[in-house]
């Protein structure tokens, strides 16, 4: 069951709000809100028009202490109402999470459907969700999300399963629906735990190899940048959240030698902790990669306050020690006359970074060539001898390493190359015949 909380058929008008309390550089719900922009919505703004919406009004507020039954207070909820009638609008979004019943009294009070941010993430991940596991691992999150909410609802989920008939005696709609949404979520984790499965058995099979992930703020250029270093034409447009799925290719920096990269999932301030979760099989390829590319909009004002929401994204992961290489990226969104000043400040305040544009033919020559370095230094000189009839191995060695010389003999196969060390150890613990030194 997906459910849409925003009609993917018609441009619905919408109200944004928001509240902060003064002072608060911080936190959620209500405290913190985005300093890059042009105006405190202007992200809350990107979201609902990625999912389809029409703006046409905003409201917000700046508060000594959030108001328990109303969010924004009694009076800002009243200019809030006259906001909704004046613009004929259909939805009003908060740029902030609700709880159950400052939802339920604010729809009372304005007489339209009234979303929280959590629920406007949930419905945009719903959209873009193509493959089954990502359409499983949204389901799971918004019926978590919805669970505790279910007494403002207005119409009811039974229909996952049906709700005449399994019904107890006594039994009431709002206790079927429960009962039911609970059955579904044990079916999602029964069914996402199966792919983890299969995950973990993918990335056995890819051991030896280097693995790369590419993580970062929604939209910044992570899959174009995957597309033009593997060569292909995945899914890749200027909106936030086009990607969902870990998407897994080969590719060669320029030396010779294969990594395996990996495209994740983008992030975002305040991302629903239910969703996190329900992708946490996705993300198990940050938490296994032996390096990070964290991709940066460096033309985005804010660009220093979303890698921050990144790093606590990896921090909650427990992605703490895996290396990071920052990668720049949009350098042709800056202005001309700014770029050099822009280039040279970023690479002197973060030693292991570059600064690129993917969408330039030469952009991303500072990245391939950072990669094949990172790659080399963290190489041994190995010797290793094989069989003679060993083509099948020989060809495997090209793809664990780089083949530095081949010698053959009538007995045997003698290669020089470079390879990471933990793949010399595989190669020893499968019976090969290996020495180190030049």
């Amino acid at each position: 069951m997906t459910r849409h909380v925003l009609n993917p058929d018609h441009r619905e008008r919408v109200v944004l709000a928001a509240a902060t309390t003064r002072g608060a550089r911080g936190g959620t719900n209500g405290d913190r809100i985005s300093s890059s922009a042009e105006t405190p919505l202007a992200e809350l703004r990107a979201l609902a028009e990625s999912a389809g919406a029409e703006v046409v009004g905003e409201v917000f507020q700046r508060r000594s202490a959030i108001d328990k039954t109303y969010f924004i207070g009694r009076g800002k909820a009243e200019e809030l109402k006259n906001e909704v009638l004046a613009t004929g609008a259909e939805l009003v979004v908060f740029d902030n999470d609700l709880s159950p019943a400052q939802g339920k009294n604010l729809e009372d009070l304005i007489g339209v459907r009234v979303l929280d941010r959590s629920e406007l993430i949930l419905d945009i991940f719903a959209e873009r969700a193509r493959t089954r596991e990502a359409r499983l691992q949204v389901e799971l999150a918004q019926l978590q999300y919805l669970l505790p909410r279910l007494r403002r609802m207005w119409t009811h989920l039974s229909r996952i399963r049906g709700g005449i008939g399994l019904r107890g005696p006594g039994e009431t709609q709002l206790e079927v629906d429960r009962r039911v949404i609970r059955d579904r979520i044990a079916t999602l984790k029964e069914h996402l735990s199966h792919i983890e499965e299969r995950r973990s058995l993918q990335r056995k099979s890819r051991k030896g190899a280097w693995n790369v992930a590419l993580v970062g703020y929604t939209n910044v250029g992570k899959s174009t940048i995957m597309n033009r270093l593997a060569g292909e034409h995945l899914a890749a447009e200027d909106r936030l959240f086009a990607t969902l799925d870990a998407t897994t290719r080969r590719v060669d920096p320029g030396g010779g030698e294969e990594i395996l990269l990996t495209d994740t999932v983008g992030f975002i301030r305040d991302l629903p902790h239910h969703l996190v979760a329900s992708f946490r099989a996705t993300l198990e390829e940050v938490i296994h990669a032996d390096l990070l590319l964290h991709v940066v909009d460096v033309s985005e004002p804010a660009h220093p306050e979303q890698m921050g929401v990144v790093r606590e994204v990896l921090n909650d992961l427990g992605v703490r020690e895996t290396p990071v290489l920052h990668v720049f990226n949009k350098v042709d969104r800056v202005p001309a006359a700014e770029r050099a000043g822009v280039r040279a400040r970023v690479l002197a305040e973060y030693d292991d970074a570059v600064v690129v544009s993917a969408i330039r033919p030469r952009g991303l020559a500072a990245l391939t060539g950072a990669l094949d370095r990172l790659l080399r230094e963290g190489q041994v000189h190995v010797h290793v001898t094989l069989p003679a009839g060993a083509a099948r191995t020989l060809s495997r060695l090209h793809e664990l390493g780089e083949v530095l010389s081949r010698r053959f003999t009538e007995e045997s196969i003698e290669v020089e190359l470079r390879v990471r060390p933990e793949v010399a150890a595989r190669l020893e613990t499968e019976g090969i015949r290996i020495r180190s030194g030049r």
